[in-house]
């Protein structure tokens, strides 16, 4: 079969064996696959990314001398099964997969391992336990966004946003984008985006961002509901001045009830909660500096370089730090079906479809933020420019 194949930086099109699926594997005749941002990165940091991962107790991440077909964001049709599957669906049936396999008891990460070859291609393989039949006709387009999407449901749901709170996205790639979308489908009924790309913001507020601003212009900070007035370290104490006046004036009151009711509900003064979508260096501390106090920081941007941040003015604020990456098969499935039943729309993230043969110029319209956000190839398509 034809592959896009990744050696020493380089992407060529090559023919290589047809993959056979093992043991509860399904073997899928891709029709759509993403071009993720972990794909542009793996291409020339690959082995700096095989360190972390080793560091992390996983030791097939690729490397740079090997040949690895890329790709994890993919969907396609069943073209056959292995040896000890259920054989759940016909034929034909188009699907999605979680992108890992299991060759014994050994994970392979699919389309950043030599050992899982990836959807660069006009075949993959994927377990059948981690695969799911697309519903409702869902395009395949479509469809193969369920994997960056489930990421960011991921981070939604560790960010335990209230409805009624305020969620801010600090960058407006294909990562805050999905953010965004998965914001919105969750009912949160305020999401500020922030990004200096003039395209980026466009597609934010497709995106169904409620406010989207400049931050060479604007703090994303005065964009929220409070007409510009940021909470500051005063505004808490003061509640909790107003709070102590009002409750004993109370004869009787055993007000210490209340607070001990609230600590056990979690409840209290909180702040917004944030989205890091950038994953640059600097970025973590300019936002604990910024952010109004009591902000949860959701970090979803990898950042790969050392990076230093003021605990100081995290514990002065009481800024809670969180990290997100990945999501379970759950997540995965229900991301799914949130696209087919129209809660989500991940359309407005996908700027440009190539085949096999424009890989290479996808790439490099993809280092440009005021060009494009999510490139599907197609492998039977003949577009050499998305």
């Amino acid at each position: 079969m034809k592959a896009v194949v990744c050696s020493n930086s380089k992407l060529e099109v090559a023919d290589i064996p047809t993959p056979e699926p093992g043991p509860g594997q399904v073997l899928i005749t891709v029709e759509r696959c993403g071009i993720c941002g972990s794909d542009l990165h793996a291409r020339v940091h690959c082995d700096e990314l095989a360190d972390l991962a080793a560091a992390t107790g996983y030791d097939e991440f690729m490397r740079s001398d090997q040949r690895v077909v890329l790709g994890h964001e993919f969907c396609g049709e069943i073209a056959d099964y292995g040896p000890g599957c259920h054989r759940r669906w016909p034929r034909g049936t188009r699907v999605v997969a979680l992108p890992i396999l299991r060759h014994g008891k050994k994970p392979q990460l699919t389309g950043l391992s030599a050992a899982a070859p990836g959807g660069y291609a006009e075949q993959v393989i994927a377990q059948e336990s981690m695969t799911f039949a697309v519903p409702n006709g869902l395009s395949a387009d479509h469809a193969a966004l369920t994997e960056p999407m489930a990421g960011a449901w991921h981070a939604v749901r560790k960010g335990r946003v209230g409805k009624k709170q305020v969620a801010f996205v600090i960058g407006c790639g294909p990562i805050g984008l999905a953010v965004i979308a998965m914001l919105k489908a969750a009912g949160v009924k305020t999401v500020v985006a922030s990004d200096f790309s003039p395209r980026r913001r466009e597609l934010a507020a497709r995106c169904g961002a409620d406010a989207v601003v400049d931050p060479a212009i604007e703090a994303p900070w005065r964009a929220g509901p409070r007409g510009g007035r940021t909470q500051g370290v005063t505004d808490i104490l003061n509640l909790g001045f107003d709070a102590m006046d009002r409750l004993r004036r109370i004869p009787n009151l055993p007000w210490w009830y209340l607070f001990r009711l609230m600590h056990t509900l979690d409840r209290g003064p909180a702040g917004p909660v944030v989205f890091e979508c950038v994953g640059v260096p600097g970025i973590i501390d300019q936002i604990i500096t910024a952010a109004p106090p009591r902000s949860r920081i959701v970090v979803v941007g990898v950042c790969m370089q050392p990076d230093e941040f003021h605990p100081a003015m995290a514990i002065n604020k009481e800024i809670e730090l969180r990290f997100a990456f990945g999501y379970d098969p759950g997540e995965f499935r229900d991301t799914l079906h949130m696209i087919a039943e129209g809660r989500v729309d991940p359309a407005p993230l996908i700027t440009g479809t190539v085949g096999l043969r424009g890989v290479e110029a996808a790439f490099t319209a993809l280092a440009h933020p005021d060009l494009h956000a999510k490139i599907l190839i197609d492998p039977v398509a003949a577009a050499l420019t998305p």
